[in-house]
């Protein structure tokens, strides 16, 4: 596996687990923007399994909530790049 191809893999599994831990557990705890922002991003890099739960989380959301949550995502990747 090269370097590059562990870094990404590595990245999908942080973010979907970041998106796990902001959906799961208490109540008090949830952030489904949050959630969503991880998760998006996970899809985006290509975890099938994240697309499926950010889509189980988005029938919990407000339109706004999820336009909040792909700003969110949209500046992660921004920042990324510079």
């Amino acid at each position: 596996m090269s370097r590059s191809t562990h870094s990404t893999t590595e990245s999908v599994s942080r973010y979907f687990e970041l998106g796990l831990s902001y959906c799961s557990g208490d109540p008090s705890s949830q952030d489904l923007v949050l959630a969503h922002k991880w998760l998006n991003l996970a899809a985006i890099a290509g975890s099938d399994e994240a697309r499926t739960l950010r889509a189980e989380v988005a029938r919990d959301m407000s339109p706004e909530q999820i336009a909040a949550a792909q700003k969110l995502a949209r500046e992660h990747i921004g920042q990324s790049i510079h």
